[in-house]
């Protein structure tokens, strides 16, 4: 785990993620992402098809961001606010649909996320 976040380390991790997402990049995407990330979501529980909606590994997490990337072409992220914390950070954003997420990351020493727990407004 890496130390206590500044805000501007905070925000510009935040800025370049949402940049990845916006592009479709796949690749940009996951770079964001350590090999061992551990992603539980609501929205992985209805594309992947599974109640529990966690996804483990960077291969998995690469196919669920597949999917999606498919399930939403037009898919796009604002980011609204973010707040930080030692070694994690929470990024709050509304996505192309104007529903509010925030995702709780965990990073590790090279700034990778290794934890992500994705919360949709309901």
């Amino acid at each position: 785990m890496i130390p206590m976040l500044t805000a501007k380390d905070a925000q510009q991790f935040a800025k370049d993620w949402c940049s990845a997402w916006n592009s479709h990049n796949l690749e940009a995407i996951l770079a964001h992402y350590a090999d061992g990330v551990v992603l539980t979501s609501p929205t992985a529980a209805r594309l992947m098809k599974d109640p529990h909606g966690i996804v483990n590994g960077k291969q998995a997490v690469r196919n669920y961001f597949s999917v999606g990337l498919m399930a939403y072409p037009d898919l796009r992220f604002e980011v609204l606010d973010v707040t930080c914390g030692v070694g994690r950070m929470v990024v709050y954003y509304a996505n192309q649909s104007g529903a509010k997420v925030s995702e709780y990351m965990e990073l590790d020493s090279g700034g990778k996320v290794t934890k992500v727990i994705a919360h949709y407004s309901v």
